[in-house]
């Protein structure tokens, strides 16, 4: 029996395969010496894939450095009036002194939309965001703030609990009580059981997930021997705890999802079904795990969703008022809970 010559190659292109957003489905074809054509779509995808991964690698440094913010002092009754004598301080027309703003502190009155955090996916780092911060930007966002966390860290669990200590510390910051998220791919999963298991529904007005893993994901199984890769695998105690009731979370999800996403296996892991979430699943069809976070058609699909949630928030709380319980101990109630489905193409 005569083999052929190219079937040594098979376990590269399959790597290949798994590398880049393409479907080879006649690998036996392939072996034969027949080629096999890739659709218009899927090479575009391909394409924009690697100039995007060749770019990040090269803003990769940019973003190794976490962000620095101002430390907010704890404040007291003597911030919202400073003495007549203070430096820098000024008297009314009737004698009596004028406020001075704590500069550790962004003025409320100039932030019409709630902060956002961004939250990169494994092995990566803020420089993914550049962007679509950009496009938040330019959509009215005022407050924009990236988190990293260590490329060596472990456990979802203990990378939620950081994110957490980050919200509390922005919203003292900015006066805010609530902020949205976006997280790309393992982000999103770390603000997801941040939300959901810590009670992070409590700041967080909508989280944005892009690329996520919420059911898991059996793609490269080579890099089990990392704990927070298994955490990421179907069946994981992580996974389980999320698909755990959570009758009485109030924030609103919002999951983007490629059919051309690589690192998803299935595809379908990336939308969002959980029985006592709000949740919207959008499918993204025509770009890769990467582009998720960069192509302006999905920024602006984010910035529609995260409008949409300020215009509907009220309502869809009062509409929630007879439908739901009362927070034992917070006096606080969350929304009916429901999910939708819809797409984005992009050409």
């Amino acid at each position: 029996m005569k083999v052929p010559r190219v079937l040594p190659v098979l376990p590269l292109l399959q790597l290949w395969e798994r590398l880049l957003p393409t479907r080879l489905s006649d690998l036996p074809a392939l072996a034969a010496g027949r080629a096999v054509g890739l659709s218009a779509a899927l090479f575009k995808a391909t394409i924009l894939e690697c100039a995007i991964l060749a770019g990040h690698v090269v803003l990769y440094p940019t973003g190794m450095i976490q962000e620095r913010h101002p430390t907010p002092r704890p404040r007291t009754p003597d911030d919202d009036t400073a003495p007549a004598s203070a430096p820098g301080s000024a008297s009314a027309s009737d004698g009596h002194p004028t406020p001075v703003p704590d500069p550790t502190r962004l003025p409320t009155a100039t932030l019409s939309l709630p902060p956002v955090m961004l939250l990169h996916g494994f092995i990566d780092n803020r420089s993914v965001f550049v962007l679509l911060r950009r496009a938040l930007a330019q959509g009215g966002r005022e407050h924009i703030e990236s988190l990293n966390y260590s490329p060596l860290t472990g456990d979802i669990r203990a990378a939620a609990e950081l994110l957490g200590r980050h919200i509390e510390e922005l919203c003292e910051r900015t006066g805010r009580d609530e902020v949205d998220i976006v997280g790309h791919s393992l982000g999103g999963l770390i603000a997801r059981y941040y939300v959901q298991r810590l009670g992070g529904d409590l700041r967080v007005r909508t989280l944005v997930t892009l690329g996520t893993p919420h059911a898991g994901t059996r793609v490269a199984p080579l890099l089990n021997a990392h704990p927070i890769v298994r955490q990421m695998r179907p069946g994981s105690d992580v996974i389980k705890e999320l698909a755990e009731p959570a009758p009485e979370c109030r924030t609103r999800f919002v999951s983007f999802w490629s059919d051309l996403d690589h690192w998803m296996e299935p595809l379908e892991t990336a939308s969002l079904e959980h029985p006592d979430l709000v949740a919207e699943n959008v499918r993204v069809t025509g770009i890769g795990h990467l582009a998720l976070p960069v192509h302006p058609a999905v920024a602006a699909g984010i910035r529609q969703a995260l409008d949409h949630d300020l215009h509907h928030t009220e309502v869809a709380r009062t509409a929630a008022t007879a439908n739901t319980r009362t927070r034992a101990g917070r006096g606080r109630q969350g929304p009916v809970k429901s999910s939708s489905s819809s797409g984005l193409t992009v050409a």
